[in-house]
């Protein structure tokens, strides 16, 4: 699974997690076919649909030299219902549990 860099845990992506939608980031290189596959095979899951954009590049300066940060592509992934990827449900509890308490 090197095409997958990391989970993304922003407001949105964590509002989305109840419609059963995770939000991660990958390589820009990756195919949509690629992804979905990967993401069956090692969660065990089926997906029904992704959607994906591409985050903006941010200016860095080292020195007189500009550059930029690495290129990613974002991938919303949205799984069967019944089908959950285990790190993210506790984030789900935990979101739910900060809710009732405020």
């Amino acid at each position: 699974m090197n095409g997958i860099k990391y989970a993304v845990f922003t407001e949105k992506s964590i509002r989305v997690l109840g419609n059963n939608q995770y939000t991660s980031n990958v390589e820009s290189g990756s195919t949509r076919t690629e992804i979905k596959h990967w993401v069956e095979l090692f969660f065990g899951v089926k997906v029904i649909a992704m959607n994906s954009h591409r985050i903006p590049r941010k200016g860095r300066r080292v020195g007189p030299i500009m550059g930029h940060t690495m290129h990613y592509r974002r991938m919303i992934i949205t799984l069967q219902p019944g089908d959950s990827i285990p790190p993210f449900t506790d984030l789900l509890d935990i979101e739910k549990n900060l809710k009732q308490n405020t």
